[in-house]
């Protein structure tokens, strides 16, 4: 059997161009997929920016918190230091209190002695008061003579010093005429220990002499 071709051999080329422009197409697909490529390669390196970014943000957010926690419990210390300090310092001027009258302790037995040792006869005691000032005396006597010889005695005394009248007052009770009197005077402190100057270095050199001067 024989075939015969009645198609033109253009037909053949028509074709032929009519398949070729698929070749064209997926050459220029394959062209913009680096573009993509290089979007999707920023998108990602955005995010993986943005992620270590929130997650240093979160770390400094904890550590501030902590920040903040460590400051309140150190401002309730400071508190509580405080108030100790207050505790302190009134228990210090307690001891200072206490230690001051057990200083005074021994001195009031002396003093009551001084003054009771040296009253003249018709002279009688009414009152004594030691305060920081010194000491306050009041009293009667039957005369300003018998006062005059009460100040004289005391000012004798080794522990009482600057003996003065304050006031005098002349009353009179059933008939009976007496002074009234007030003294004030101080109690002599005894002299604190002075300190031995130092000692020169053994290794001191002596100050050198100026010129022209003889020694």
């Amino acid at each position: 059997m024989i075939r015969i071709n009645l198609l033109k051999p253009e037909t053949k080329d028509i074709r032929e161009q009519a398949t070729s422009p698929g070749v064209t197409e997926d050459k220029a697909r394959k062209g913009p997929n680096i573009g993509n490529l290089i979007f999707l390669a920023l998108v990602i390196g955005l995010g993986a920016f943005y992620f270590f970014q929130r997650k240093a943000f979160d770390r400094e957010t904890a550590l501030l918190t902590t920040a903040r926690a460590e400051k309140t419990k150190l401002q309730y210390v400071e508190v509580k230091l405080e108030e100790q300090r207050k505790a302190r310092e009134s228990l210090d001027r307690k001891i200072t209190l206490i230690e001051s009258l057990n200083a005074q302790r021994d001195m009031a037995p002396r003093l009551m002695d001084e003054f009771s040792r040296r009253l003249p006869e018709w002279v009688w005691l009414t009152e004594i008061v030691y305060d920081a000032k010194g000491i306050g005396i009041k009293g009667r006597a039957l005369s300003n003579n018998l006062v005059a010889d009460y100040i004289s005695n005391l000012e004798s005394s080794p522990q009482i010093m600057n003996v003065n009248l304050v006031t005098s007052t002349q009353k009179t009770v059933q008939g009976d005429l007496y002074l009234e009197f007030s003294l004030r005077a101080t109690v002599e402190k005894k002299p604190e220990p002075v300190p031995a100057p130092a000692a020169p270095a053994p290794d001191a050199k002596p100050a050198a002499k100026k010129k022209g001067v003889q020694p």
